[in-house]
Formats: C-alpha cells, structure tokens, sequence
C-alpha cells in the first residue's frame, strides 16, 4: 500500500514538467491520476505512457483536456475523472504560465495572460474541486502551485510575480472558507527547476535583454542556491505526495518552500 493508495487526483499542467512527475510520483505510491493539460494530445500520451506504472502501484490512470480559466472544461474534467475514478480526493492546480517582459515595457495583454491562467484559473480549479469534494460529503485536499516568485517580485517577470503572491491569498482564502466542510487548502513554492517552461523562459530573457546567452539567467540564479544546484522535478514531489497524502491532513493555509534555501522568508 502506498501513502496515496485509494486516492482519486487530478494534476494539472500535467503534460510535461513539474505537473508530470507529480502524476508519476502519485502514481508510485497508488494514487488514481488524471493526467489534465490545454495540450490534449501530450496529455494522454503522458497517460498512455504511464499505463505500467499505474499498474505497478496499483492505481489507474486517465488523462483529459483543460484550458482552466474555462469553467465549463473545468467541470467537464472534474465529471470526467469522477466518472472513472467514482470520486475526487485530491486537486492539484498546478497548470502555469510565464512570459517575461521588463517592468515598463509590461502590457495589459501580457497581464491579462499570465493572471488569467495563473490566477484565475487556480480560483475556478478550487471551486469546482470544492464543489464536487462538497457535494461527496467526505472532505478532500486542494493543493496549489506557487513559486518563488509568490514571496518577492522580480523585475522582469512581475505580472507572474503578482500571480504567484495571488496563488498564496487564495490559499489562504480557501483554507479559511472551505475548513467547515473538511476540506484542506495547501501549496508548494518550487524556486529555480530545470523544465520545459525554464528552458523558454532562458529564451524569452535573451530576447528582452535580460540574458546575453542561454543558461546565463539560470547560472545567475543557482547562484543564491544554498544546495548548490538547481532543482529537477524529483526534487519537488516527496512534498507533493506528502500533501496529497493523510501525512499532512493536519496542514491547511500553508505554503510551503522547495527551492534549495534560496529565499528565506
């Protein structure tokens, strides 16, 4: 049996990254997983893909397409892992975005993006978690991806600063409001992780000027590192399971920080 034997997930951003290796690790120690992302196709080859390992822990595996600030696909892949699955226990809002622009050069647009995906759709990926953890009567975990960037602002990425300090209050709101019904509200704040999403932010740094070379701006921020390196998904999901697991049922309102002790608030 594992911590998570017998417990119906849904990870989002799933297709790749932090999101995937929280699927996988849940997976390990026999959860049931939805594997969701905006991207479909990656989404269920990442399920397919995974198909031996649910076996092996003795969980299942599913996957579905989510664009998560569309509440109706949201509800849509809630009914779904719920008809598969026959419940909700855990709901991981894991789904990200970042595009970096230096502060006066920020637009509404580049705003509007990175909240809505961040912000807004961490808020409609609560409610309807709740929601359905409400109607099923026996409580549940709402776990939140936060950052870094959600306890000091960065100059060149401050809306997703702004995102991820939002991230934080909903937390807490949550926590606050959906504690009556037995239902916990927890977060992690991952710091500097080679994924895909670093590699085109490396990228997209360059392009505004803030880097000359690629690998410069993660070099420059491994540098505050007390560990020494940076982070790999591995790094992330002892913690992530420990929050979906009856270990941390406990815990609720709190964030916490896997980031090698690079900020230390």
């Amino acid at each position: 049996m594992g911590r998570v034997s017998g417990r119906a997930c849904i990870v989002t951003g799933a297709a790749q990254g932090i999101g995937r290796a929280i699927g996988e690790a849940l997976l390990d120690e026999g959860a049931d997983v939805c594997f969701a992302d905006i991207n479909a196709d990656k989404a269920a080859q990442v399920a397919q893909e995974n198909s031996d390992r649910a076996l092996a822990g003795g969980g299942r595996v599913t996957h579905a397409a989510v664009d998560v600030t569309d509440r109706q696909q949201v509800r849509a892949m809630i009914a779904h892992t719920v008809d598969t699955f026959g419940k909700l226990d855990v709901k991981f809002n894991n789904a990200g975005v970042n595009k970096p622009m230096n502060f006066l050069d920020v637009t509404e647009d580049n705003w509007n993006f990175i909240m809505g995906i961040n912000g807004l759709g961490c808020m409609i990926g609560m409610q309807e978690a709740a929601r359905q953890m409400i109607a099923q009567g026996s409580g549940g975990k709402i776990v939140n991806t936060a950052s870094i960037a959600s306890r000091q602002g960065f100059d060149n990425v401050a809306p997703y600063c702004a995102s991820k300090f939002a991230v934080v209050s909903l937390t807490q709101s949550g926590a606050r409001d959906l504690a009556k019904h037995g239902i916990t509200v927890t977060g992690f704040a991952p710091g500097v992780v080679a994924t895909e999403m670093w590699e085109q932010v490396d990228q997209d740094l360059m392009e505004i000027g803030a880097a000359d070379r690629p690998g410069q701006a993660m070099e420059e921020f491994s540098s505050e590192i007390l560990r020494g390196r940076v982070a790999v998904p591995a790094d992330i999901t002892g913690t992530t399971t420990f929050l979906a697991a009856p270990d941390s049922d406990y815990m609720t309102g709190q964030i916490v920080m896997i980031d090698g002790g690079m900020t230390l608030v």
